[in-house]
């Protein structure tokens, strides 16, 4: 029974979704709101400050546990390790409202869909549905599931036809005024937060609610001008924080403002087409494509006709992108999963442009809203600014430990404090206010805000180096990476691919190369045929487009697109390209050719095909490029050449990045309707045309990047669509694999038949030498390769496909595999945002670079995503650089440091300044003083404020260490420095609160403060006017208090050079000009209000007079302590050889995964395996057979 209780109260939202969410349901108590109304008036309000803060302590006090489905509120908690609390309050649509609705059956369903969750959502015979709405999505109560279910989208279980049938001509307006009530307006509203709200919310951080407290403490003690100092700096930072935001908030409105307003020409099924606004658009709806450029407002998938797209707003790539309409098949799986990975070719996003529409002989093209609103591509995109996931969690959470530590020690502060004042018999309120104040010393309430100013300044000069940043709090991430997974096409390598030569097939042999440039043009033929018109090219302001691979194909061929086509009229006519040959072209028998249909090309299929009809004849041919292992799949195996692999490996070994071309005469009618042609049917049965050879050179700042990377010992890792030969062939022409290392190139099968699923491992150099080793040699003569340190000198490197079996089959043995593979092959998006998971699992903290088309869910997946982009910030990512070369890495790498060591440094300072006052504070207290007004004015304004602006404005420094800075506040050399620092203080300023009284011209109750000038004996002299009482004056006139103001205050300056640590993170502390010379400022006037014997400073100041020896002595002791902390900081703590040295005589080893997987591999004597073939077998043993390799559709 509680069972069944606790699985209707506590339900899962978005399951197995990035953002999965916990639902708990709450029902209102009458009488516990009167409690908690009571609770916060009697409280002043700080128990309903306490709920804003903690909302599920709200829900807790004021509500019943009960299920779901009687909940008026609703607990949401995150799934993740951070576990934050939402309250969401139940709402309920009445659709009785509906006049279309008055007078029907209450037993028909209200949405034709019988699929649909609404049909399910309604509540009978009342007409409602019980709501609610989670960072701009809503979900609504299932009766069936009993669970919420998010309402916007067409459910993912339509098939192909069911699409077709159920949405093709449209919804009736009955069921589109349901679905705009159900699914709210199609917009994507980002409102302009008012002010007030992004006040209120600013003032309401634990931050500045415990600043105010220490106002109002140190305001009724009468410290005006330093309270008043904190009032305007806090309202100035205030200020700056909600201009911030409000700016933020505009231009996210203005950006996305402009596609809630699109005219669409909708089809409703009674009433026929007429133009709406998008804003009325609902899932379902059937709108025209009619030719015109429009910016999406929908996500919709294409059902009739195609178009051409431009989505750089989503990958950051523009170039255009070919649609095709959704199948009309009899299929029984969803339309996702029949069109697999490549669904998206169906698919328009939201905020992509549609550039260009090919009319169908039914007239224009024609598609149905997917999703609307927030639930769109660029919904999605909008909501991940609006809601950033929490990143670093580890160094805020360290931060409030911290603080939680220095509370205790303020609480103990405070005991101290109640204790002798009440032995003294003082009045209650002084005995409060000298305890709460002694509290707030220790405490010092600007860490958080520290933490990210070394941030904020790291993302001002990354700017300047043109990358660009969402997410700031992200770049102290950067300083933890130590593995970076690149693409290569683009990335690592040029974008532009030169043509080199291209390898004809004839009667399954290999013809004379043909090479580029060359004087005679490419001679007619099926393989100048296929190069000619198998492409996506397309002609847009009298400029050619598309593909830069397609391009350079193009142009090898020296044909013309005849851009006057796109121009003909007559139905159908605009879905043909036609391309000619050019005046420099090899004379050809035809006079064009006419492309009339396009299969386009996917990272999922890595092919590509088009059929086409040269002009005047009726046959129809169909031509196919992609991947030569693919392509030689679908040719008849007669047509390929017995040594294609043999070839295919001579090119790819060289890095070259070859393309197999393949041809096809198709038998069709005439007259045929090109839409309904079967995609898998027509790619069957080829003949195989040869191999097209393209080049594909380095960048030039790949190979120093990829050096300083290995140099400063992070792993560098290629994730490829490209072939698996070249891809090895260009990571050692990068460096990634040294001349020297091994390539393990590791093949997975999934099982066939009875035989299970194998593994087979193969050392790259030695293929040769092994396809002569007769089958009969037994398979244990595994060779062993050495371990050097902590680098291996051997690589595995593998391709998507044999990814995909090591995960299902073995994946016992992917962190072995993990630990060395350098190169991934001919892997697919979601492969690589898989890769980049099991890494991180690891415990690497990864880095990935790519160029933002097909990388997308590897770049939001990693720690730190990098797009290489021309746009100022790519969807893709968090970080954008727009020169388009790897050197941003190693930049983010060296910034992310430096801020990550300023965060710290900035932490260690405050923690220190909070303890030197603290210290010295409770001294005075002792007998029964405290510092003067001017004197913390001075330590708090002048000298810790500025500090803390200036501090974290050192820059990276240009070398890459080889090892990272600490990632922890709490970690061994940063507590110690903490500590001994502390204990330094201690000692210091004990000894100077004790020597002082031994003194033979100490006196305890002195009222005299002026020297004379002559013999610097002491003449007695009245209080002087700056306009406090004579009681005040007593608590701080005193010779402890004048020795001990310039030993804390000379010691803040102190520790504030002392923790501005230069190399090897951050460049020395001199070239952090502002910094340096405020601290010689500070140091000098410090020295000038000791020194200078001048009556309005002392009486200013609240200064005793005390010999010029005195002074010296303390200077003296300010000397040695600086002389200790520097020693002890910068010999000691930042010795990293000496931290080695105690690790290793402790017997401390890392416990990240990576590092237990290295340790167990290098005594491991069966490990790399090369040369063998292991079975998932049902025994645990391993089964070793023949080397061979066998020759998959991969080499």
């Amino acid at each position: 029974m509680e069972e069944k209780l606790w699985k209707d109260h506590c339900v899962l939202l978005n399951k197995d979704e990035e953002n999965e969410l916990a639902t708990f349901g709450y029902k209102t108590q009458g009488w516990r709101r009167i409690l908690c109304i009571a609770g916060y008036i009697l409280s002043c309000g700080a128990l309903l400050l306490l709920f804003y803060w903690k909302p599920e302590w709200d829900v807790w006090a004021n509500c019943i546990r009960c299920s779901l489905e009687e909940a008026d509120v609703v607990l949401l908690r995150t799934t993740d390790e951070f576990q934050r609390y939402t309250r969401k309050k139940v709402t309920w649509i009445d659709l009785s409202t509906l006049a279309l609705l008055v007078g029907s059956n209450s037993d028909d369903p209200l949405v034709a869909d019988e699929d649909s969750v609404i049909n399910r959502a309604v509540m009978k015979p009342q007409l409602k549905v019980r709501c609610i709405q989670v960072q701009k999505i809503r979900y609504i109560w299932d009766f069936s599931v009993r669970e919420f279910k998010k309402v916007g989208s067409l459910e993912d279980s339509n098939t192909c036809h069911s699409i077709h049938h159920k949405f093709g001509a449209g919804l009736t307006r009955k069921e589109q005024k349901i679905r705009q009530l159900v699914c709210g307006p199609n917009a994507i509203e980002v409102e302009i937060r008012p002010i007030w709200k992004l006040l209120f919310k600013e003032i309401l951080n634990p931050f500045y609610v415990f600043q105010a407290f220490t106002l109002v403490l140190w305001l009724s003690q009468g410290y005006t001008e330093y309270s008043v100092a904190i009032i305007i700096l806090s309202i100035i930072s205030i200020c700056l924080t909600v201009y911030d935001l409000r700016q933020q908030s505009t231009k996210l409105h203005d950006l996305v403002e402009e596609h809630n307003k699109v005219q669409v020409t909708v089809c409703t099924k009674s009433e026929g087409c007429k133009e709406l606004e998008s804003h009325y658009l609902v899932p379902g709806d059937m709108f025209l494509l009619d030719g015109k450029k429009l910016s999406l407002p929908c996500d919709a998938v294409l059902i009739d006709g195609s178009c051409v797209v431009n989505e750089g707003m989503l990958t950051g790539e523009s170039i255009p992108v070919t649609k095709t309409p959704l199948p009309l098949v009899e299929s029984p799986m969803p339309w996702k999963t029949h069109s697999m990975e490549d669904y998206r070719r169906h698919v328009l996003f939201c905020g992509t442009e549609v550039i260009q529409t090919k009319l169908t002989g039914r007239g224009p093209a024609r598609a149905v809203v997917l999703q609307t609103g927030f639930n769109t591509a660029k919904g999605d995109l909008v909501r991940s600014i609006l809601y950033p996931k929490p990143v670093n969690f580890k160094l805020y959470r360290d931060a409030f430990k911290f603080i939680v530590g220095l509370s205790v020690i303020g609480v103990f502060g405070l005991i101290y404090t109640v204790c002798v004042f009440m032995s003294h018999e003082k009045p209650v309120a002084d005995v409060v206010a000298m305890a709460f104040l002694l509290l707030t010393l220790a405490v010092p309430p600007t860490v958080p805000a520290a933490l990210t100013t070394g941030t904020v300044y790291a993302q001002r000069r990354l700017k300047k180096k043109k990358i660009f940043c969402i997410s700031p709090q992200r770049i102290n991430i950067c300083g933890q990476i130590n593995l970076v997974c690149f693409d290569k096409t683009g990335t690592l390598t040029e974008d532009g691919l030169d043509l080199w030569g291209i390898i004809p097939s004839e009667g399954s042999r290999f013809q004379k190369i043909h090479k580029f440039p060359s004087s005679t043009p490419l001679p007619w033929g099926p393989v100048c045929g296929a190069m000619a018109s198998c492409h996506s090219l397309l002609v847009l302001d009298k400029k050619i487009q598309g593909d830069p691979l397609d391009l350079k194909m193009f142009e090898g061929t020296c044909w013309e697109i005849d851009d006057s086509s796109a121009a003909q009229d007559g139905a159908g006519a605009l879905d043909t390209c036609i391309v000619r040959p050019g005046p420099k072209a090899s004379s050809a028998p035809v006079e064009g050719i006419a492309i009339l249909h396009q299969f386009p090309f996917s990272s999922g299929l890595q092919r590509m095909s088009v059929v086409s009809q040269k002009i005047g004849e009726e046959q129809y041919d169909l031509y196919m490029k992609g991947a030569p292992e693919i392509v030689s799949s679908f040719c008849r195996q007669e047509t390929v050449p017995a040594d294609f692999l043999k070839e295919l490996k001579t090119y790819t070994s060289q890095g070259f990045r070859v393309i197999a071309l393949a041809h096809k005469v198709l038998n069709l009618g005439k007259d045929v309707d090109m839409s309904n042609l079967e995609r898998e049917e027509a790619e069957s049965g080829l003949v195989f045309l040869g191999l097209l050879v393209m080049e594909n050179s380095l960048k030039q700042e790949t190979k120093p990047v990829l050096q300083e990377l290995t140099a400063a010992r992070i792993r560098s890792v290629m994730v490829t669509g490209d072939n698996l030969q070249t891809a090895v062939t260009v990571a050692k022409n990068a460096g990634m694999i040294h001349m020297g290392s091994k390539v393990i190139l590791v093949e997975a099968n999934e099982p066939e038949g009875s035989a299970p699923a194998s593994i087979a491992w193969r050392l790259a150099e030695d293929s040769k030498a092994n396809t002569a080793v007769p089958r009969e040699v037994c398979a244990n003569t595994e060779e062993k390769i050495t371990l050097e340190g902590e680098t291996s000198n051997y690589h595995f490197a593998m391709n998507g496909k044999s990814y995909q079996v090591i995960m299902k089959h073995f994946y016992n043995l992917l962190p072995k595999i993990l630990v060395n593979a350098t190169v991934f092959a001919r892997m697919s998006p979601g492969q690589k945002s898989s890769l980049i998971e099991e890494f991180q699992k690891l415990n690497y903290c990864v880095g990935m670079c790519g160029d933002g088309a097909n990388d997308c869910g590897a770049l939001k997946m990693a720690h730190a995503g990098i797009s290489l982009s021309e746009q100022e910030a790519s969807v893709a990512s968090p970080f954008t650089s727009q020169i388009p070369n790897i050197q941003c890495v190693p930049e983010l790498i060296r910034e992310g440091r430096a801020a990550l060591v300023a965060s710290f440094a900035v932490v260690k300072y405050l923690t220190l300044y909070g303890m030197i006052q603290f210290i010295g504070t409770a001294l005075l207290f002792w007998q029964l003083q405290i510092f003067g007004n001017h004197q913390y004015l001075i330590q708090d304004v002048i000298i810790t404020l500025l500090v803390c602006l200036t501090m974290s404005l050192t820059e990276a420094y240009p070398k890459l260490a080889p090892y990272r800075p600490p990632s922890q506040l709490i970690s061994p050399p940063l507590l110690l420095s903490i500590i001994l620092n502390v204990c330094f203080a201690i000692i210091m300023q004990t000894s100077g609160f004790l020597l002082v009284r031994q003194q033979p011209w100490y006196v305890a109750l002195a009222s005299q403060r002026h020297c004379s000038p002559g013999n610097q004996t002491v003449s007695p002299t009245s209080p002087g006017g700056n306009g406090t009482s004579s009681s005040a004056q007593s608590s701080v006139l005193s010779y402890e208090d004048t020795t001990l103001w310039p030993l804390t205050s000379i010691h803040c300056i102190i520790v504030a050079f002392v923790f501005s640590k230069g190399k090897p993170f951050r460049k020395p502390i001199y070239t952090n000009y502002i910094f340096s010379v405020l601290l010689a400022l500070q140091l000098a006037i410090c020295l000038f209000l000791f020194f200078a014997d001048i009556d309005a400073v002392y009486s200013g100041m609240q200064f005793l007079c005390t010999p010029v020896i005195w002074r010296v002595y303390i200077l003296l002791m300010l000397l040695v302590t600086f002389c200790i902390s520097f020693f002890t900081e910068d010999v000691i703590l930042q010795n990293k050889h000496l931290w080695l040295l105690l690790k290793a005589w402790f017997g401390y080893q890392s416990k990240s995964q990576y590092r237990k997987w290295q340790r167990m591999l290098q005594t491991d004597p069966n490990w790399p395996p090369a040369n063998t073939k292991d079975l998932a077998a049902k025994s645990t043993e391993e089964i070793y057979i023949n080397p061979t390799y066998e020759h998959s559709n991969e080499d």
